[in-house]
């Protein structure tokens, strides 16, 4: 099916879902509950602002402070409450989306990859698409496509992963573009204009497939290079890709971590008990308002998971 059509379809669908007498019962259940939107890069400037200005008028947002108190106090947040996030730290989060919440006072956490920070530097999973469409080769991704290759990468032990992507990078036509990254200074920028800056790991894997010493030394060495940068120790962690691991929630509690937020597209308790692994909403700036209010009501959620979503 040409791009276009599918497209027309899914917007087709989110209008059904939007207007469907669920919906009202969804959008009275969530404002109970905690939604922790996450983003990553801003991609369509003028549809985020519309939907920060949509926050502002009809939800409660909240910063991490505010739900780690939650969490462990137990009282709950007041209800409608919405935390914005950003996950990777892609310079869009300063240019584009500082702004808008800084005019509308609306706070925000923008999780960073310690080993980026200060250089160009394209994040892994774009690297490897880009040298797989450009010819790169590894055994364990043969036959597959950039997309399908990203995803395989995800799922095996890091340290393979490491080796397939230097075996790419041995055999593609060209190497990946670079890509300008956040400087120190601009996190200070983000903190000061009341974005709050957690942490996302030194390089990004997933957490899961990595062994014990490598999991801790990606936490550990970010936490103390976020602590050099911002002059105090950061409390808010994202885990890459979403994939908890157990293992990580021990190094957090051992750092004076507060709160750490999955990737499962779910709403939260409006004080959650398990402050270590927190639900997050997946949502993009180019997002259309329909599925937008879907997702804020909890209904696309619950229709995703239906559908076998992970």
């Amino acid at each position: 099916m040409p791009t276009t059509d599918r497209t027309a379809r899914r917007r087709g669908i989110d209008a059904l879902l939007r207007h469907s007498p669920l919906q009202p019962v969804f959008r009275a259940r969530a404002a109970r509950r905690l939604a922790v939107l996450a983003y990553h890069g801003i991609d369509d400037p003028a549809a985020f602002r519309a939907q920060m200005e949509r926050l502002a008028r009809t939800a409660h947002p909240v910063g991490p402070e505010q739900v780690a108190d939650a969490a462990e106090h137990r009282r709950p947040l007041p209800p409608r409450s919405v935390l914005v996030t950003f996950d990777d730290g892609d310079r869009t989060v300063l240019t584009e989306a500082l702004p808008v919440l800084a005019r509308l006072r609306i706070p925000a956490a923008a999780y960073v990859i310690t080993d980026l920070i200060g250089t160009d530097h394209p994040y892994w999973w774009t690297e490897a698409a880009h040298l797989v469409r450009h010819g790169g080769r590894a055994d364990t991704l043969r036959g597959l496509g950039p997309s399908a290759a990203v995803q395989r990468l995800k799922t095996r032990p890091d340290a393979e992963r490491l080796r397939t992507l230097a075996e790419l990078r041995a055999t593609a036509r060209r190497a990946a573009p670079r890509q300008a990254q956040l400087s120190p200074e601009d996190l200070h920028t983000l903190t000061d204009g009341g974005l709050t800056v957690g942490n996302h790991t030194a390089s990004h894997p997933c957490l899961d497939r990595c062994t014990t010493d490598r999991l801790h030394d990606q936490l550990a060495d970010a936490h103390r290079r976020l602590t050099g940068w911002l002059g105090r120790p950061p409390t808010t962690f994202a885990y890459p890709n979403g994939n908890h691991d157990p293992r990580a929630e021990t190094v957090l509690r051992t750092l004076g971590y507060r709160t750490a937020f999955l990737f499962d597209h779910r709403h939260a308790p409006l004080a959650p008990a398990e402050r270590l692994r927190i639900s997050r909403l997946r949502v993009n700036s180019h997002t259309g308002r329909d599925r937008f209010d879907t997702i804020l009501s909890g209904l696309h959620p619950a229709v995703h998971r239906l559908r076998g979503g992970r």
